[in-house]
């Protein structure tokens, strides 16, 4: 399929501003296969996503590509996107795409990763609030320069701030990461209903959460055994999360996102986030995987700082990318080199 039929639904005078919320949540959009690689699409994201690209579908009568335009022409989707290695990136360029986010030694630790975006409608490439993506980022830079500025300081021999050096705050001493499994299911899609009013992804269903874990998402709470019970199912069998995470693990990129972050509104402020992504990458550095990376919610002060002061480094803006929390938002992606 060529571009003009693509380029068919780029006007939309009908159709509401980009931070309009989309279709309840309990229409996930459907994620799909073609030839080996893998696709997500549906109203509620109002895009194609191609998650995974298997090469060898970029070639031939079947390219991805084109199937990409033909969901967006069909459904009237508003943006296409992509995440790729670079050496491909050339053939997304050829087809409209924009290099929005670029991660240094992605794949495998020698090829970088693009994520590349194209918009059918120009609208959407406009970021609802741009001054306040400004200023998340002013903030998060500051916290960062923070970190090295006390990384320098340890060197020469003083003695860095918690705020500098990423450590969590004071946290409970009854407070301990758990990895979590199918038993845990329940109080994670609580954790997540009561965190999301919307989801590029069914967090919220028990049973969605069961199977990503099956598949080899890794998730994470932190729990609080002074204050929850059903013990005998095991940590917060019976009881709720205070805070939880997941590492989503490629094996063929040796990478790792670090993402589904939600804490309960009594527990932030106090570490939680920046807890879980410390153990999380942990858990994926005994794995092999050697870049972590993570695709924040670019309004979000709080999870931004996390990723700065963790010392990651930002690699650039989605814009009005994903639905979360009640409309399309705009997303920066930051990554970290994990020490082997």
């Amino acid at each position: 399929m060529h571009r003009d039929a693509a380029d068919s639904v780029r006007a939309h005078p009908d159709r509401a501003a980009p931070d309009t919320a989309v279709p309840d949540r309990a229409r996930p959009d459907e994620v799909i296969r073609h030839g080996r690689s893998l696709l997500q699409h549906g109203p509620l994201n109002d895009r194609v996503y191609l998650m995974q690209l298997d090469e060898s579908d970029l070639s031939g009568m079947a390219c991805v590509i084109d199937r990409m335009e033909e969901l967006a022409a069909r459904h009237g989707y508003t943006r296409l996107f992509a995440r790729v290695p670079e050496h491909a990136a050339h053939r997304f360029l050829e087809r409209g795409f924009a290099v929005e986010a670029y991660v240094p030694g992605m794949c495998r630790g020698r090829t970088a990763g693009c994520f590349m975006g194209r918009h059918l409608w120009d609208a959407r490439a406009v970021p609802r609030r741009p001054g306040l993506l400004c200023e998340v980022l002013a903030l998060a830079n500051a916290k960062r320069a923070g970190l090295e500025q006390g990384a320098a300081c340890a060197r020469h021999g003083g003695t860095p701030s918690d705020a500098a050096s990423g450590t969590p705050g004071t946290q409970p001493d009854t407070w301990r990461v758990v990895e979590l499994g199918p038993n845990h299911a329940p109080a994670l899609a609580r954790l997540y209903a009561g965190t999301f009013a919307t989801y590029p992804f069914p967090v919220h269903d028990p049973a969605y959460l069961a199977r990503s874990m099956a598949e080899g998402v890794l998730f994470h709470g932190i729990a609080d055994d002074g204050a929850l019970p059903g013990h005998d199912c095991g940590p917060t069998g019976g009881g709720d999360l205070l805070a939880a995470a997941s590492a989503e693990v490629d094996m063929a990129w040796r990478c790792a996102e670090m993402t589904d972050f939600a804490t309960r509104p009594e527990t932030r402020g106090r570490g939680a986030a920046l807890r879980l992504l410390r153990h999380m990458e942990e858990r994926v550095r005994r794995m092999d995987i050697l870049t972590a990376y993570t695709i924040a919610r670019a309004e979000s002060h709080a999870m931004n700082v996390v990723f700065a002061r963790a010392g990651y480094t930002l690699a650039g803006t989605l814009h009005n990318n994903t639905n979360i929390g009640g409309g399309l938002e705009s997303m920066n992606v930051w990554y970290r080199h994990l020490p082997e």
